[in-house]
């Protein structure tokens, strides 16, 4: 019924129907996101989830059972770019699949961004620091651009939500907090501590550099 429902979208799909399958089709370079189910034969959606992101940072909108907390942190946790819980509205499965899809192919012609060694390529989508490349998710690297072009200024969550997952924060939604948690051991790796974000508590966050 999915995959009948996004083709009338426009939205062409693949379908596979166990954890292995799943895994080596996301990881074949021929699609450009991934709908991942948590509850799937052979390999669960967590262990799916698990190896794509060993070699591959290529979009995830994982499928949670309603009400699972758990498996929505543990997928963002794992490097899923966002989650939808069951049972859910097609039509919001769409603009979940066109905004993260948009974020990556619609990037306009824009100079490098550059704080010390820290540089990134919106055109490339490319991220390094003193000149060494490393790897973000999607939203990981939405996030940090976010957060590069505020400078000094605080982001909300409220306005990193809608700038980076493309859509309106809601209440105990955790989906910001988890991805610059990943973003900030990425960049205390890449940078040995140099850079950090910094909490401002019951406010949002903003990028810090240590002398």
């Amino acid at each position: 019924m999915l995959t009948e429902y996004l083709a009338a979208e426009g939205i062409r799909t693949t379908a596979a129907f166990n954890g292995p399958d799943g895994a080596a089709q996301a990881l074949s370079g021929q699609f450009d996101v991934v709908i991942l189910d948590v509850m799937l034969p052979g390999m669960d959606g967590n262990e799916v989830l698990r190896h794509i992101r060993r070699s591959s940072e290529i979009p995830v909108i994982m499928l949670t059972a309603k009400g699972g907390d758990v498996d929505r942190v543990v997928g963002l946790e794992m490097g899923a770019d966002d989650y939808i819980a069951k049972p859910y509205f097609p039509r919001e499965l769409v603009a979940r699949l066109r905004a993260v899809t948009r974020r990556q192919r619609d990037v306009a012609p824009a100079a490098a961004l550059k704080v010390a060694q820290l540089e990134l390529s919106p055109g490339k989508r490319e991220v390094s620091w003193a000149g060494k490349v490393f790897e973000l998710t999607t939203s990981e690297f939405d996030m940090l651009e976010s957060l590069m072009r505020a400078g000094e200024m605080v982001s909300s969550k409220e306005e990193l939500s809608l700038k980076v997952l493309g859509r309106p924060r809601e209440i105990y939604d955790r989906s910001v907090d988890v991805h610059v948690s990943n973003l900030r051991k990425k960049l205390a790796a890449a940078s040995g501590g140099e850079v950090e974000i910094e909490t401002i508590r019951g406010v949002g966050y903003r990028l810090r550099l240590h002398a």
